[in-house]
């Protein structure tokens, strides 16, 4: 079967990991694998550098707005990138599109009109409030080439809902990670505690991920200041780099609250990290603050890493984690709840060392790479997601009677 994975964007975040792996360990055997994303970025090398073809297409130049000029702009955009991928369409041939986002998916399926190609959307992202998200569902549901595949139940029923005529076209198969990446590593660890002049006695406690509003970094840095005032010998590492939109700004902004909190010498900005495996194996507490997470693959990765994880309870968190067992979970944007969670959770290495040890016998034993790739293949051959234990509860979203069209319009 040959697959095309295209992906809208050249720069890589937890979307984009998630395709290297897939790519990675695709059975080649049975598919034979295209890709195709943007030259700006590092994902077109990366992708590569996996012995895969790789084609470039312009990066589409398409976000959610009120602004009626941008979105003529972004809708330009959609035009010209469609008409490019519909010719690699038409030349390649494929059985099958991956396509790695619902920007993608929308791309991909007006690019197919008329083909007959069987478009998959790899859904990462949980869909605002918007009119144009309505659109969004209303051409999903029109064209029956499309199925979607959900990171997270909680994306799945953002995007169809309980009364979409989605209905049985929606696959929940849950990320997974590589647990050879993180496995625990004392060299390693404590070549980054040396890096950063860190000793024992120092409550180390860390976010990784983008530098973006949605991560909560600027938050957690305001939440910081207050563990400081009852742990004043506390260290906070802000692991990632801006890649899109105005995220420079944000970087700049979270470095100025530092100062003004007078928390700067505190509060180290890391930039990106090669070694993520490292830093999460050097906090002794790894936070997670997103204001939205479709899945929180980060969340995922520090369970892995052996570290404990404090997340909000919300999205695809609450489907990895059980709160007080393998992790620990907080009221989303309750300031004085995320200060007594650091605290407590920094001051008992024993709770700490209890929800690590779980936090990795649950990713060993729910979030299998080996689980992940047979119910993706399956997904890709027709036959859906295989109901494993890691995913035991709803593979597939159910709902009711298939409703009226005009209902999907209410989601």
């Amino acid at each position: 079967m040959k697959i095309l994975f295209y992906n809208h964007t050249g720069q890589v975040s937890g979307a984009e990991r998630v395709l290297l792996m897939i790519l990675a360990r695709l059975d080649h055997r049975r598919f034979d694998p295209v890709v195709i994303c943007p030259e700006e970025g590092p994902l077109l090398s990366m992708a590569t550098s996996l012995g895969v073809p790789v084609q470039s297409l312009p990066g589409l130049d398409a976000r959610f707005t009120w602004r009626v000029d941008r979105l003529l702009r972004y809708l330009r955009s959609f035009f010209l990138v469609i008409r490019q991928l519909r010719r690699k369409v038409i030349q390649i041939k494929p059985d099958l599109i991956h396509a790695n986002s619902i920007r993608a998916g929308l791309v991909a399926t007006a690019a197919t009109l008329g083909l007959e190609t069987r478009v998959v959307w790899h859904l990462h992202d949980i869909l605002p409030r918007h009119p144009l998200s309505t659109g969004v569902r209303v051409l999903a549901f029109l064209c029956a080439r499309t199925r979607m595949i959900a990171v997270s139940r909680a994306v799945a029923e953002n995007f169809g809902g309980a009364r979409a005529g989605l209905k049985n076209r929606i696959t929940v198969i849950l990320n997974a990670i590589d647990l050879e990446r993180f496995q625990s590593n004392q060299i390693a660890r404590q070549q980054v505690l040396d890096e950063l002049n860190l000793g024992e006695r120092h409550p180390v406690i860390g976010i990784v991920g983008q530098l973006t509003p949605r991560k909560g970094q600027l938050e957690l840095i305001r939440a910081f200041a207050k563990v400081l005032a009852e742990s004043p010998k506390a260290v906070l590492l802000v692991a990632g780099a801006p890649l899109f939109n105005r995220d420079h700004e944000y970087e700049q902004l979270l470095r100025d609250t530092s100062r003004k909190l007078g928390i700067s010498e505190q509060v180290r900005l890391l930039g990106a990290r090669d070694d993520v495996g490292a830093v999460m194996q050097a906090l002794d507490l790894l936070v997670v603050n997103s204001a939205a997470e479709p899945f929180g693959l980060v969340a995922l990765e520090g369970m892995a890493s052996g570290t404990p994880v404090l997340a909000p309870a919300l999205d695809g968190f609450v489907e990895m984690i059980e709160h007080g067992v393998d992790g620990w979970l907080v009221t989303p944007g309750n300031e004085a709840e995320l200060v007594a969670a650091i605290l407590e959770l920094s001051r008992s290495s024993e709770l700490r060392a209890r929800l690590a040890q779980a936090g990795k016998k649950t990713v060993a034993t729910r979030f299998l790479l080996d689980r992940y790739m047979s119910e993706l293949e399956s997904a890709y051959e027709g036959r859906g997601a295989s109901k494993s234990k890691a995913n035991a509860t709803e593979s597939t979203i159910k709902s009711g009677e298939t409703t009226k069209f005009v209902e999907l319009a209410e989601q």
